[in-house]
């Protein structure tokens, strides 16, 4: 760290990976504790490496210097080992700042997300410039991002294996010949489509299973539908992603029967949302506004992987949030869907490039994704109607 480093964070406002603090306090466990949930909301929330500065007044941004005592950083080490699981890697420097001693702990990018406070189990992350305790689907996020879960693969013991579609299952899995039928649970189990439960030694579908093969996935799982609002009406696709996915793309498409819109675009974002969107995240479905103005798909599942808007626009193979699926729906989707077209947001755009801008949003505090697409004003009536 130098100077000219640190004038550019005094410059940057609080954050994600930003805290500015006027001392640092190490003399009681309740000290230590709070410093550690810093520490770890730091190392858990989104982004590249973070910094905690010292000596700066918080909200005037004053720089008022700091007693340079605490700042031993073995000591500081071993606070954040014995208190963190697992520990978050750190630096500590000191800056001499316009005859003010500055320090500054640098918190490094993790690859060991979620960290945990072991006092007292917790998993913190950072809200804007608030550490606060980590949400459910975040927590999730973080396992499945360094490989740890699925939700895909989530035994769904609510749910009997009955309500998985036979019909399906022999079309794509088992074959028409019945040929896994004398071990089809094991053969199923081992695709992830169903699971076992260890305490009744019962056959389960997953998440993932009910998605893809369910007979009405949304009774177990009410938060896994696509929601269309249009001129005041709100429509309901219900079903398996294909059954959603083919109901959606009919009611859109006739919504837009008389104008020339590309609505393959707004089939490829659905495509895109149903891959991406966080099944963790039950507070919402895959939300679909429609009026003149704009078209906007929205779903649970900010950006998850390490990453960027940017970087997304530019990556026509991105990381998915939901690879078993992704997987599988290339296999499933007759209409090609998911092998034709790709899920490249530029793709998406390009249809637009001469009427308005495609918009593209990341949410972290909400934990949403969000395309908006110019709407039907900038498209004429079809000659054909």
């Amino acid at each position: 760290m130098d100077i000219e480093k640190l004038e550019k964070l005094l410059k940057q406002p609080e954050g994600f990976k930003l805290d500015f603090k006027e001392f640092l306090q190490l003399e009681t466990e309740s000290d230590k504790k709070e410093f550690v949930k810093d520490v770890c909301a730091i190392a858990n929330s989104s982004g590249g490496r973070g910094h905690i500065v010292f000596g700066i007044r918080d909200k005037s941004r004053k720089v008022v210097g700091v007693d340079l005592k605490p700042f031993n950083e073995e000591r500081i080490q071993q606070i954040i080992c014995n208190r963190c699981d697992p520990p978050v890697p750190i630096r500590v420097d000191v800056l001499d700042y316009h005859g003010k001693d500055v320090a500054v702990i640098t918190i490094f990018k993790s690859n060991q997300r979620p960290h945990q406070v072991r006092q007292n189990g917790t998993f913190y992350i950072r809200r804007g410039s608030t550490t606060d305790v980590a949400r459910r689907h975040e927590i999730a996020n973080m396992l499945q991002e360094n490989g740890l879960t699925s939700s895909e693969q989530i035994i769904f013991r609510k749910a009997p294996v009955s309500e998985l579609k036979e019909e399906m299952l022999k079309k794509f899995i088992l074959g028409y010949e019945n040929m896994f039928e004398e071990n089809k649970d094991v053969y199923l189990e081992g695709l992830g489509i169903i699971g076992r439960d260890s305490n009744k030694f019962e056959y389960h579908p997953t998440v993932g299973g009910l998605l893809l093969f369910g007979k009405n996935p949304q009774n177990y799982l009410p938060h896994t539908g696509i929601r269309i609002e249009y001129d005041g009406k709100v429509i309901l696709a219900k079903g398996n992603i294909l059954e959603m996915l083919d109901k959606s793309e009919e009611i859109i498409a006739d919504i837009y029967k008389e104008y020339s819109y590309p609505v393959q675009s707004i089939f490829d974002a659905l495509a895109n949302a149903v891959v991406h969107r966080d099944y963790w995240d039950m507070s919402r479905e895959i939300v679909v506004k429609i009026d003149e103005n704009q078209v906007s798909i929205s779903n649970p599942g900010a950006i998850w992987y390490r990453g960027s808007i940017k970087k997304l626009m530019q990556d026509q193979n991105p990381p998915r949030r939901n690879p078993w699926l992704y997987q599988r729906l290339l296999l499933m989707d007759e209409k090609e869907r998911f092998l034709k077209y790709g899920l490249g947001i530029n793709r998406i755009k390009k249809p637009f490039a001469n009427v308005g801008q495609v918009k593209v949003y990341s949410f972290l505090n909400t934990n949403l994704f969000k395309i908006v697409l110019p709407g039907s004003k900038y498209f004429p009536i079809s000659k054909l109607h």
